[in-house]
């Protein structure tokens, strides 16, 4: 009975003490982000982000509707197709979202994720809500559509605001629509893309900061224009849930030279990442064209 007692003493101190060491640590400032947590080595899974065929799809004359490009993709072999959210009939109804889900799901594609254009440094008021509301109701078109994540912006830096103030509108902004996101099962990618995200510093300092399991980074790798690109992107690669591939990188004086795809595949399975690459092809070429080659070159790389 007397060992019983002290080995409950015992447990009941440690308690007290992990309790103690948590009301510490929420005292102080933010605790950096936990990268995410994988299950296993490496595992890559090949995507296509309508973006890709914007010049196609965008306009009253468009060539191609989302349709024609989810069978591209099909034809690439692809496991996946990314719906960017830019090339959607407005409105854009239920009914449509789930045309596209079933002829996804018939042609063997998985809808890897979405992508939406928001900005959350305004200050409050009216444009920060339709911001808010806008990204609010693509995570509803996310959940009918099956994607498992949306790629995000921060925003930039407001005339009316100060730097310490828009990183707090953009963290609030976030938190609200990880929340949101969460109740429909689907997460947030925050992609390096320019203003406060323009390097791996200003990425982390948002990432640590939203309090979300709903949360992660969307890996762009043609957005960094640093002194070593490949080292700022292997610094947040193992936040990543979602990552697009460029097929051209450049440092700070924006000279465009070849991606090297090999050291991408490096950086990322040194990460353990476990998910989809997605080819963003922003190059002047017929993306229809070209695009299957780029995807045949990812594979090749990233065996």
């Amino acid at each position: 009975m007397h060992r019983s007692f002290d080995r409950r003493r015992f447990l009941q101190t440690c308690s007290i003490a992990s309790a103690a060491a948590v009301t510490g640590l929420a005292a102080n400032e933010s605790v950096a982000a936990e990268p995410i947590v994988r299950n296993g080595p490496a595992k890559f899974k090949f995507s296509l982000a309508a973006y890709s065929y914007r010049s196609l799809l965008q306009g009253k004359t468009a060539e191609l509707t989302m349709a024609d490009f989810i069978d591209d993709c099909a034809k690439m072999q692809l496991e996946g197709t990314e719906l960017t959210s830019y090339y959607f009939p407005n409105p854009t109804t239920p009914e449509y979202l789930r045309q596209l889900k079933q002829q996804c799901f018939r042609l063997g594609l998985d809808v890897s994720g979405t992508a939406v254009g928001n900005d959350f440094g305004h200050p409050t008021g009216e444009k920060r809500d339709e911001q808010i509301a806008h990204l609010k109701h693509w995570i509803d078109n996310a959940e009918i559509l099956g994607a498992p994540v949306i790629r995000v912006f921060a925003g930039h830096l407001q005339k009316e605001t100060t730097p310490e103030q828009s990183h707090k509108l953009m963290v609030e902004g976030l938190e609200e629509c990880c929340e949101y996101a969460g109740q429909h099962g689907v997460h947030l990618a925050l992609e390096n893309h320019g203003g406060p995200t323009s390097t791996a510093e200003g990425l982390m300092a948002l990432v640590n900061d939203v309090k979300s399991p709903w949360f992660g980074v969307n890996l762009d790798t043609g957005n960094f224009h640093t002194d070593d690109l490949y080292d700022d992107l292997a610094k947040v690669a193992a936040y990543a849930i979602n990552v697009q591939v460029k097929v051209v990188v450049s440092g700070p004086g924006k000279q465009k030279q070849p991606a090297d795809f090999k050291r991408l595949a490096g950086i990322l399975r040194d990460a353990n990442y476990r998910g989809y690459v997605v080819l963003e092809y922003e190059e002047d070429e017929n993306p229809r064209e070209v695009c299957p080659s780029y995807v045949a070159q990812l594979r090749e790389a990233f065996a």
